[in-house]
């Protein structure tokens, strides 16, 4: 035993034990203390700043795939309650101080829609939307075969443009028509059908540019005008045919043979008789068939009443049928009809007799299906 805990003769200081004992036993104590109460207040701190954290801010990946629309010129501010009000971010104070700290960052926002998640921390928010990759690309799909009035509808409808835009947009010197247009300053035929990616902020110019632009581009590629002068042709003439021919085929086979009756009738200077002339004259697309009193409609586009072909096109043809057009099948038909609208079965015929018949199965086939043939 140390000597420390002896006395004099030889004994233990029971005395002397017990007074270190206490002292060894009050800093144990007090290192238990310490930590204890350190660990306390580490915890409470932690959780005072989760408090915090969470009653400006979430915490974690986020939860439901959200798209949302950031406008044109918008403030930081703007931005932050634009995210609040779609359950994006939880304070636009804190996206405030977010953007704050990231020197730039404020500058490198930009309008558009977004395909964030809900729940996110105001820092994830900023740096999704800083990356391209979120950036949802604003489309709209032109189908084949509608006129420029049709087309507009659908502008109208799915990018909230108005007709007055565009019809102010339609005069612009911006949109380059090619040389050989025609001069009548219209555009139908020139507004390619396609689906679009639009730029934002959207406006009536940019997207009647990009179908002008995307004309030039298809009958670039195929080459509309070296081939229109190989038939004898003027590439003005050609789109006009395909106009009829997109109107008028039901089946992509039928293309070629219906731009050959085309031809074949205006060689043999018959008239065209096309219902779809006639339709475009009065204003009604999307009919089937004519009566005697629009038959009589006097306007250029008649062709039952006048020669030749429509002053301009009569809609805006996609690709295969301005093909079809430069490529017609070489066959010396001078009539065709579609007997079943459901198939589209089409037959042609080299005279009036077949061509009557023809009709007449037409005509049979509309009795069976009643209002399906006006």
């Amino acid at each position: 035993m140390s000597p420390t805990f002896v006395d004099n003769d030889g004994q233990p200081d029971w005395r002397k034990i017990g007074y270190h004992a206490r002292s060894a036993f009050a800093v144990l104590l007090s290192a238990v203390v310490l930590f204890g109460g350190g660990w306390f207040v580490v915890h409470k701190a932690h959780e005072a700043w989760v408090s915090w954290r969470t009653e400006s801010d979430y915490i974690g990946e986020g939860k439901d795939e959200v798209v949302v629309v950031i406008p044109k010129d918008a403030t930081v501010t703007q931005i932050g309650d634009v995210l609040v009000e779609n359950g994006v971010i939880k304070s636009t104070r804190t996206f405030r101080s977010v953007v704050g700290r990231q020197t730039g960052s404020d500058s490198k926002l930009q309008a558009g829609r977004f395909r964030l998640r809900t729940e996110l921390p105001a820092e994830t928010a900023l740096k999704m939307l800083l990356d391209p990759a979120n950036k949802v690309a604003l489309k709209v799909t032109l189908p084949e075969g509608r006129v420029q009035v049709q087309q507009w509808e659908i502008l109208t409808k799915e990018l909230g443009l108005t007709e007055e835009q565009l019809t102010e947009a339609s005069k612009s010197s911006e949109l380059k028509l090619p040389s050989w247009a025609g001069g009548s300053g219209k555009l139908e035929g020139f507004l390619f059908p396609e689906t679009y990616e639009v730029a934002e902020p959207v406006t009536a110019l940019g997207v009647l540019k990009q179908q002008v632009e995307q004309f030039d581009k298809v009958t670039g590629a195929i080459s509309l005008e070296s081939r229109a002068k190989d038939i004898g042709r003027s590439p003005y003439e050609v789109l006009i045919v395909a106009s009829i021919v997109e109107k008028e085929a039901a089946r992509a086979e039928d293309r070629p043979r219906i731009a050959q009756v085309v031809y074949n009738r205006l060689a043999k200077n018959l008239p065209l008789q096309f219902d779809s002339t006639v339709h475009y004259a009065i204003g009604q697309f999307d009919r089937v068939t004519t009566t005697e009193g629009d038959r009589a409609t006097d306007s250029p586009y008649n062709t039952y009443k006048v020669k030749g072909l429509p002053p301009t096109p009569i809609s805006n043809p996609g690709q295969s049928a301005i093909e079809s057009a430069l490529a017609p099948s070489g066959e010396n038909f001078l009539y065709f009809t579609t007997v079943d609208l459901d198939t589209g079965e089409t037959r042609y015929s080299t005279d009036e007799a077949g061509h009557a018949e023809n009709v007449k199965l037409f005509q049979q086939w509309c009795q069976s299906h009643s209002g399906r043939c006006t």
